[in-house]
């Protein structure tokens, strides 16, 4: 059986994958800041689905943090054989509305740890000629909206990068980038949601599925479903100084509140 290490594992994208894994058979390193939901979340897949679930209570804003999971991805003799990098959050408030220390959270969370847990897990797995990483971005990663759009699109920059580099070596790569999902995200940056379309709203499970089928497809960016594959396309195209102020306004019209 492999084994799959989950930031960010509680609730959510990441509580998605862990169900979905756990079903398939993996085992899993559950990985949060709750030591007490963790351990509810461990025991209840262990007894669904029979596999080992392991427990590491981690704050990736924090050095010590990151290192206790970058020493868990380079265990060798108990491999981990898939990382999802999901933990992340939002700030409410826009560009000098937010504190710098918030905004730097933001980028310890969402850049520097990505980059030292894929670089921890991406070196074993070379080492045995498999693996796979998927970095959760957002497709506020392609266009301008302050600094979690920019943090997202360093996410997805630097994952196709990483793929590029390691192409051969048996390691894939990918930043997947939903869009609106029904998860505690908004809720706990206090950001209302009453204001966003139902269509816009993307169903975590399902996209889970799509996710993984890109992955083993060999994608190295995700966008998992039709109607956000239809709007990126129409961004791609969009003068960015015209996307700008669009998005601008949509982001205050729709956006979270």
């Amino acid at each position: 059986m492999t084994t799959a290490l989950i930031t960010g594992s509680t609730s959510g994208i990441g509580a998605a994958f862990a169900r979905r894994l756990a079903s398939d058979g993996h085992n899993l390193v559950l990985v949060a800041r709750d030591t007490e939901r963790l351990q509810e979340q461990a025991t209840e897949l262990h007894d669904r689905h029979g596999i080992e679930a392991e427990v590491l209570t981690a704050d990736l804003s924090t050095d010590g943090g990151i290192e206790a999971v970058e020493k868990r991805l380079g265990d060798r003799r108990n491999a981990v054989d898939l990382l999802i990098n999901n933990a992340g959050f939002g700030n409410k408030g826009r560009y000098l509305e937010v504190s710098l220390a918030d905004e730097l959270t933001m980028l310890k969370v969402h850049c520097e740890a990505v980059l030292r847990l894929t670089s921890a897990a991406t070196e074993a797995m070379r080492e045995r000629g498999r693996g796979g990483v998927v970095n959760v971005a957002s497709v506020a990663a392609f266009v301008p909206r302050g600094t979690y759009g920019a943090s997202k699109a360093w996410v997805v920059q630097f994952t196709q990068g990483a793929a590029k580099d390691l192409a051969g070596s048996g390691v894939r790569l990918m930043a997947l980038c939903p869009g609106f999902v029904r998860t505690e995200f908004h809720e706990r940056a206090g950001m209302g949601t009453s204001n966003i379309p139902g269509w816009m709203w993307l169903d975590a499970d399902k996209l889970v599925t799509v996710a993984l089928g890109d992955l083993s497809r060999g994608k190295t960016v995700s966008i998992p479903d039709p109607r956000y594959k239809a709007l990126m396309g129409v961004v791609k195209v969009t003068p960015r100084a015209l996307l700008g102020g669009v998005t601008s306004r949509t982001g205050r019209k729709y956006g979270p509140q």
